[in-house]
């Protein structure tokens, strides 16, 4: 009876200690390694258009549809649009609030209105919500090589 104690006690420890440490991949393989916080993105962009970096930052909203896209808060309440190269990948619908990393391009954009209503179709607004969508958006966006998730 100990035996069979010690063995459950030693399954559900190991059990715990791994589901605190799980995440997931999508596309290309990377590390956490470097990453800087998204609160950070803006400055470190400077006055440049474009640069290549790691980013690590909370899941606001996912593409409900397929994970094709999801936003990444950032600086007093911003969001940055993360897309995934090539469409070569998507991340799991279900990770609003969790902490992912992205490596990739960083980019300064203007996205027209036609594409805004797009995707809040996507995110699942209501119709109102939509036509409220008048103004194209300048912002910085986010091309991403690979995203690790954190569980």
């Amino acid at each position: 009876m100990k035996k069979f104690l010690f063995f459950s006690l030693f399954i559900a420890i190991s059990w715990s200690a791994s589901a605190q440490k799980e995440v997931s991949y999508h596309g290309k393989k990377i590390t956490e390694a470097g990453a800087i916080p998204a609160t950070q993105l803006a400055s470190q962009m400077g006055d440049k258009e474009k640069i290549n970096t790691k980013v690590e930052g909370t899941v606001e909203s996912v593409c409900k549809v397929k994970g094709c896209w999801m936003k990444v808060k950032t600086a007093e309440g911003q969001t940055m649009r993360v897309m995934f190269k090539d469409y070569a990948f998507f991340v799991p619908k279900d990770i609003e609030g969790k902490t992912v990393v992205v490596e990739g391009l960083a980019e300064t954009t203007t996205t027209p209105v036609a594409k805004l209503r797009h995707y809040a179709e996507d995110a699942g607004k209501s119709k109102e919500e939509i036509e409220k969508i008048t103004e194209p958006e300048k912002a910085i966006t986010f091309m991403a090589d690979g995203v690790i998730v954190k569980k």
